[in-house]
């Protein structure tokens, strides 16, 4: 069985219903300039019922794809 890779991310927007939308920060050391670099991704995220706020510290996952933006799946709200 395959483990489900958890990210952390910031909600930026929770206006829409049972979706969410988190800031993803990741950092990676650059292969030419030996710099760390951070980029930042927005995901659109399931909330069933609608527990996550805006500012709210959220960890999510991968999944079955539940419309054409929206494959990733809330997994708790970090407090």
């Amino acid at each position: 069985m395959v483990t489900k890779k958890y990210m952390t991310g910031v909600v930026v927007s929770d206006s829409m219903d049972k979706t969410i939308v988190v800031k993803y920060v990741r950092a990676f050391l650059h292969k030419k300039f030996h710099k760390i670099v951070k980029t930042e991704k927005k995901y659109k995220v399931h909330d069933e019922n609608s527990v996550a706020k805006v500012g709210d510290k959220v960890e999510f996952y991968l999944g079955a794809p539940k419309s054409k933006t929206k494959y990733m799946y809330l997994h708790r709200v970090i407090v």
